[in-house]
């Protein structure tokens, strides 16, 4: 195959994979520094906790790797990509069983990383030679930092949030862990945005505002969701347990009503669907086709009933005396970032979400020219053509960009209808 037909693999994206591999290893640093704290201060149930959340993380990301590692052996094209490039990952039949052993050592993701940084490498070196594969893998990569974040880092600053305001001070290892955490959370949105535009036909004109705008908004929102959780660990901390306890199973059963495709075996699927759950604890995330703008609408109404009741017992379970240096700040700011972060996301959809219009009698698509996009492409034929192998990440992002101009519409991934993410 010509090296010139294959997905471009930028300078840009193995600087990004570099950073992604540094921001994990500096996570993962802090976390164990964090515990270690803990621990030597005889405060063993924080450093629990804490501990637990980088277990469940870790052991819910090596199951998402493996079921892709075991979908992906199927697809012939792959296999002959990877064992010519003598990767360390997805190299043949014979690594199967070591592979097995490091994902059970919780190794897998570390591996998925150093293995992306090779192949980028060897793109690079090669000037352009494997970049479908390249490209692959940080589409994988992607989604599996989202998931750590959600699963782990959005956890840990809800409890690090929680132990400050408890004990009314901190030690600097416990801000640099905050800091990890927010880094990662901010990371992950930017990176996630753009994996997803790399699968737009025209995404060397995609400008980084857009990216910007995408990840203010996000982080306006996620973080009054956080500090609102803590502020009722923080009064109520028997209580929260049961108040995730009884918000999940809810958010479950509704990615479950709306039909998700994105693994390929029912116990993926079900996998995701819980993870799905705990994303939604904390963020929107959109994981079907349909009328999404209606779902996300429910959504935040839901949230932001919730996010009034956690801060409401607050203000009346809180210590008067030890929050009236910040308690009225917290209740006013919270409200307003979450206000600001709706506002700017409501400015990305209308001014810098390039939306995909599929008519019902046609493959073709067009775009919606809100941010400079060429019009008249085909998705299905590009997609084809430059994501052969991760269709799974390929039809996350035709959820996030399509719509149609009826409400049922067939393609040849699914007979389920589109429409703009909101």
């Amino acid at each position: 195959m010509n090296c010139e037909t294959l997905p471009k693999y930028s300078l840009l994206d193995f600087v990004f994979t570099l950073i992604g591999v540094c921001t994990f290893l500096f996570d993962v640093g802090s976390d164990l520094c964090v515990a270690k704290e803990f621990y030597t201060h005889g405060e063993f149930v924080w450093c629990g906790v804490f501990v637990g959340f980088m277990l469940i993380s870790s052991v819910v990301v090596q199951l998402f790797s493996w079921f892709w590692l075991q979908y992906d052996r199927g697809l012939k094209d792959f296999e002959s990509q990877a064992s010519a490039g003598n990767l360390v990952l997805f190299s043949g039949a014979k690594r199967v069983k070591l592979l097995l052993f490091l994902h059970v050592c919780q190794l897998g993701f570390f591996i998925r990383h150093i293995t992306a940084i090779w192949q980028g490498f060897r793109v690079w070196r090669r000037k352009g030679c494997g970049s479908e594969y390249a490209v692959y893998m940080t589409h994988d990569l992607s989604m599996l930092r989202l998931i750590e974040t959600f699963c782990e880092s959005a956890p840990q600053l809800t409890l690090m949030m929680y132990i400050i305001l408890r004990s009314d001070h901190a030690r600097l290892v416990q801000y640099v862990s905050v800091g990890a955490s927010t880094t990662s959370v901010a990371w992950m949105v930017v990176d996630y945005h753009r994996s997803l535009r790399s699968f737009l036909p025209d995404k060397d004109n995609q400008g980084w505002l857009s990216s910007v705008v995408y990840f203010f908004w996000n982080l306006f929102l996620i973080g009054p969701r956080v500090a609102s959780v803590a502020l009722f660990a923080s009064v109520l901390p028997c209580f929260i347990a049961a108040h995730f306890l009884l918000l999940w199973p809810i958010l479950v059963l509704w990615a479950w009503r709306q039909g998700t495709n994105f693994m390929d075996s029912p116990a993926g699927e079900r996998l995701y669907r819980a993870t799905i759950g705990l994303i939604w604890y904390f963020s929107w995330f959109n994981v079907a086709e349909g009328d999404t703008r209606d779902r996300s609408l429910i959504y935040h109404i839901f949230i932001i009933t919730d996010t009034s009741i956690l801060l409401t017992t607050w203000w009346l379970y809180r210590d008067a005396e030890m929050t009236q240096s910040y308690a009225f700040s917290l209740i006013i700011s919270i409200p307003l970032c979450y206000v600001l972060g709706l506002s700017l996301k409501v400015l990305y959809y209308c001014c810098f979400h390039p939306k995909l219009w599929r008519p019902a009698d046609s493959g073709k698509a067009t775009y919606d020219v809100t941010d400079g996009v060429e019009p008249a492409v085909d998705v299905q034929a590009d997609s084809a053509s430059a994501h052969t192998f991760n269709k799974r990440m390929g039809r996350h992002a035709a959820t996030f960009y399509t719509t149609n101009t009826s409400s049922t519409v067939k393609t040849k991934e699914s007979e389920t209808t589109n429409a703009v993410v909101l």
